[in-house]
């Protein structure tokens, strides 16, 4: 029976649990952003960094100017250096690495050639590209801290919106991200004993909230309160923990997106395994942004958090109980009719047999025979052709 997981005499919810990451897709995601974050990107709550990107934005000033009376000059203290004058306003703004290259890229211009330019040559050939520029006005967001500093140049109808805006409305229902609420910074497996513990001191190694001058990027999940959707082979139950994450840029380095999922473990190097029921949404920084964010986004990520696991949880059982095949040939046709070779329709067989215990016989099998075929494909494009054949499986059962 699919239930919430019970807690079992004289165990704590918030003790380690036995978990299986052979089942469900393998995800790196959140694994690349721990990797490539530099120490000074990476916040231990959901307050901090709040206050990090909050305080910019409070700086922060935006303005549509006209493309031709952008001035570019090099200064005269640093060849290597550029500055603009924006119209009606005598002060320098210094351009950051990734609004130069918004800039170079809106007037048609290649910025990495400009950048290995002398400051003046490159100045006199990205002044021809904004007196040229046909879009007729860019979008200028500036920062005063200090200095007039550029962050980022769009187009006039580029939708912003702000990476507090983001983190806010995550922290309207995880709080600090810290264990105030039920979301929190993920736990880590015990590899030698295949158990999950939730339990990890938020450290700059093991922190999932990062945010740089580009971007933010958060990983939560609910992990104080496991769920059980039906039991493994040997007979004890098979848990999930619910989990997403967000990211967004406000200067146009990447859209806003939200992708929510299931999962059974988080390793060290916060790599999500088993993972199952994953969804993703994106939302392009067009003239609407802001309101589909305010409108849509944020409420259903909300919706998520907040809501009850059985839609789930009845999905799994559903498809554990859907048997769609009995005998050998039953199963090779099953597979060969959806795509797959001769080959991985052998491969898929046996690794359920392996795996399980028993050839393949519920549609439940299968997806979990694809997917584990899946983590063996060296490529990617070829893992993700899997794995969403695998979720389109999965979905029938609903």
């Amino acid at each position: 029976m699919a239930t919430l997981a019970p807690v079992p005499p004289g165990q704590s919810a918030h003790d380690p649990w036995t978990i299986d990451v052979s089942r469900g897709e393998r995800s790196s995601r959140v694994s690349s952003e721990w990797f490539s974050r530099p120490d000074d990107e990476k916040f231990l709550s959901l307050r901090d960094l709040y206050a990090s990107v909050r305080s910019r934005a409070e700086h922060a000033s935006t303005r549509i100017v006209e493309s031709r009376a952008v001035r570019v000059e090099a200064r005269s203290d640093n060849a290597e250096r550029l500055l603009l004058f924006a119209p009606g306003d005598d002060r320098p703004i210094a351009p950051t690495n990734w609004s130069f290259g918004q800039l170079a890229s809106l007037v048609g211009a290649p910025a990495s050639y400009l950048r290995h330019l002398p400051a003046a040559l490159a100045g006199i050939n990205l002044q021809h590209g904004l007196l040229s520029h046909r879009g007729e006005q860019v979008k200028l967001l500036q920062t005063e801290n200090g200095r007039t500093e550029l962050r980022a140049a769009t187009g006039p109808d580029y939708g912003r919106i702000w990476d507090h805006e983001l983190v806010g409305a995550v922290m309207n229902f995880a709080g600090d991200g810290t264990g105030d609420t039920r979301w929190k910074v993920p736990g880590t497996i015990d590899w030698s004993s295949m158990r999950y513990n939730p339990n990890v001191d938020i450290t700059k190694e093991t922190t999932t909230l990062y945010g740089s001058d580009r971007d933010v990027f958060l990983f939560l999940v609910d992990d104080h309160n496991p769920i059980v959707a039906g039991h493994l082979p040997n007979g004890e139950p098979d848990i999930y923990f619910r989990g997403f994450y967000s990211w967004n840029s406000e200067v146009g380095s990447k859209t806003l997106g939200i992708a929510t999922f299931y999962l059974r473990g988080v390793c060290a190097n916060r790599c999500l395994w088993g993972v199952e029921n994953f969804e993703e949404v994106n939302i392009r920084h067009s003239k609407f942004a802001a309101a589909r964010f305010a409108h849509q986004a944020a409420p259903a990520l909300e919706h998520f958090a907040e809501s009850s696991p059985l839609h789930f949880i009845n999905g799994i059982k559903t498809a554990r109980e859907r048997i769609v095949a009995c005998k050998d040939e039953d199963r090779e046709d099953f597979l060969r009719k959806r795509g797959f070779s001769k080959a991985e329709t052998a491969k898929i067989i046996e690794t359920v047999l392996v795996e399980e215990g028993h050839p393949p016989a519920s549609l439940y099998d299968f997806v979990q025979g694809i997917t584990a075929h899946a983590r063996s494909r060296t490529h990617q494009e070829a893992r993700l052709e899997l794995e969403g054949k695998a979720r389109k499986l999965l979905e029938r059962a609903n």
